[in-house]
């Protein structure tokens, strides 16, 4: 199992457009993004089975993605 792998990629882009087109509030983003991240520990599905620190990993990706997503708003928006 690897740290960063290639939903690694899919979460900087779906945070990117959820704090782009979406989000604004940091707080939201937390319970959104860690909730994930625990609902995963309970998921049945091959892409939920993942060591603790890509799960750390993952959540470095999102917040980067979000950042990234509220950054890129224009001010007119």
């Amino acid at each position: 199992m690897e740290i960063i792998n290639a939903y690694s990629g899919i979460h900087l882009i779906q945070y990117f457009l959820l704090g782009r087109y979406v989000l604004s509030s940091w707080k939201i983003f937390f319970v959104i993004s860690i909730g994930w991240e625990f609902l995963e520990l309970i998921l049945p599905y091959e892409f939920a089975a993942e060591i603790w620190a890509n799960k750390f990993a993952d959540v470095v990706f999102n917040c980067l993605g979000f950042y990234l997503g509220k950054s890129s708003r224009t001010k007119n928006s």
